[in-house]
């Protein structure tokens, strides 16, 4: 049991477990790591990995979900920044969007996802996309994960008092998922990432480098580019879709390691679960179009030039840089910036940071003067204008993988596996977090 629940009585267990949490050997989670699917109360009907649980379901204690929760989206200090380009040196190059690093990389830092998550006590978001970092290491470079628990909690804000309904059938969840995904007992972590903001920061990276994109549907020049000749080779412009292309590309990069560093974790604590794509995103982010699996909400659009409905956000909680949620593109450019450039971003020189000189590092970064922004809006806008959306032709907001975590039923694995189905962590998980002894490998008391 965790301190965080129960205070002093079992406090040294639990700092031997977070101990062995920290000694437990990278290459045992790498290696070692499976898609293991059956948990405590599951049931496989037919086929020949027939097999239905004995025992019930056993949902994750609080110090077992603040676990997986720091490795998909802990902070783990502040953002090192991109250094160096020969085209604006000495300036810092001024791509981030976050001063602060978490457990999975980003494309230049842009950092615009945040992690939802849904357990048999209901539905939350886990905020660390701008979180400050809070805890330090010590004289030994080490940092104290109980001080890591305690401190980014309070980041976790809870949308609803139930699970996520996500129908266990298509086309909300792909088929070879209905027996297993998001069942009573398990834990579904996702990141959800704002690919309307992810854009506007390639577009400020594009400018920043000399570039601008043509409308390769329409096949047409973006008017009134020419005015911004002196900032961007407008003679040999990027096709819009590659800018969309690459930004998804990114960002879907973003969410899957998020997710895969949660199935590390999974490894080093004995929990068993998997990654995954199989859950429709339109039901999970509220746009299926049945009003009785509202997902998480979402506000979306449809129009007649696009194939599927566009998510765009839930107000005060989650929303993308765009209409509606801003009343133009200028305005959530700009929103943009001020994120980079004002207090608490990674180039304001108040902002603290890794380096002995973090002020004249931050502040040493070229600023998006006036002129600057006009190039991304300018862009930006026609896009919207355009299409009817930002991005054109991938969603405003995306999501892709999941991941699912829960006790396995290690009889299952016992009588129809050899050898080696699971590590050592996974053999003494129930014993050493729950006090639940397995007697003989066969049966869990």
């Amino acid at each position: 049991m965790s301190t965080l629940q129960n205070g002093q009585e079992n406090h040294v267990n639990n700092d031997l477990l977070l101990e062995d949490l920290l000694n437990f050997p990278l290459v045992d989670a790498l290696f070692g790591r499976r898609s293991r699917r059956f948990f405590l109360g599951a049931e496989i009907p037919d086929g020949q990995l027939a097999y239905k649980s004995q025992h019930e379901p056993l949902p994750l204690n609080e110090l077992e979900r603040l676990l997986i929760l720091l490795a998909v989206g802990g902070v783990t200090g502040w953002h090192h920044s991109v250094t160096r380009h020969d085209r604006y040196k000495p300036h810092l190059s001024n791509y981030s969007g976050s001063a602060t690093g978490r457990t999975f990389p980003s494309a230049a830092g842009f950092h615009t996802s945040e992690i939802f998550f849904t357990d048999d006590s209901g539905t939350y978001i886990f905020k660390t996309r701008d979180a400050v970092p809070e805890v330090q290491r010590d004289e030994n470079g080490r940092l104290n994960v109980e001080e890591l628990l305690r401190t980014y909690k309070k980041h976790i804000h809870k949308l609803s008092d139930k699970r996520l309904h996500i129908p266990n059938y298509e086309p909300y969840m792909e088929g070879h998922n209905s027996w297993v995904a998001n069942k009573p007992g398990t834990l579904l972590a996702f990141p959800v990432g704002d690919l309307a903001q992810h854009t506007i920061a390639n577009l400020c990276f594009y400018v920043q480098n000399g570039l601008c994109i043509y409308d390769d549907v329409n096949q047409r020049q973006i008017p009134g580019i020419e005015q911004f000749k002196d900032l961007v080779d407008t003679d040999h412009p990027l096709p819009l879709t590659f800018l969309d292309q690459y930004s998804l590309a990114e960002l879907s990069a973003e969410l899957a390691t998020s997710t895969y560093a949660g199935a590390l974790m999974q490894q080093a604590l004995g929990l068993g679960g998997w990654m995954f794509d199989g859950i429709d995103r339109l039901t999970v982010l509220g746009a299926s179009g049945d009003p009785d699996v509202p997902g998480l909400g979402f506000r979306y659009d449809t129009d007649k030039r696009w194939s599927l409905p566009n998510p765009t956000g839930l107000e005060d909680v989650f929303v993308s840089y765009t209409p509606p949620h801003f009343e133009s593109m200028k305005a959530a450019v700009d929103a943009f910036c001020d994120r980079k450039f004002g207090p608490g971003g990674p180039f304001h020189p108040d902002t603290p940071g890794p380096w002995k000189k973090s002020d004249k590092v931050r502040e040493s970064a070229q600023v998006h003067d006036e002129q600057f922004r006009a190039a991304v809006t300018l862009q930006a806008q026609y896009v919207f204008d355009t299409f009817g959306k930002f991005p054109a032709t991938v969603p405003s907001v995306f999501s892709l993988m999941y991941l699912q975590t829960h006790h396995l039923d290690l009889d299952y694995y016992d009588n129809l596996f050899g050898p080696n189905a699971y590590l050592k962590s996974h053999e003494q998980h129930l014993e050493r977090y729950h006090n639940i002894i397995r007697n003989n490998k066969k049966n869990v008391k």
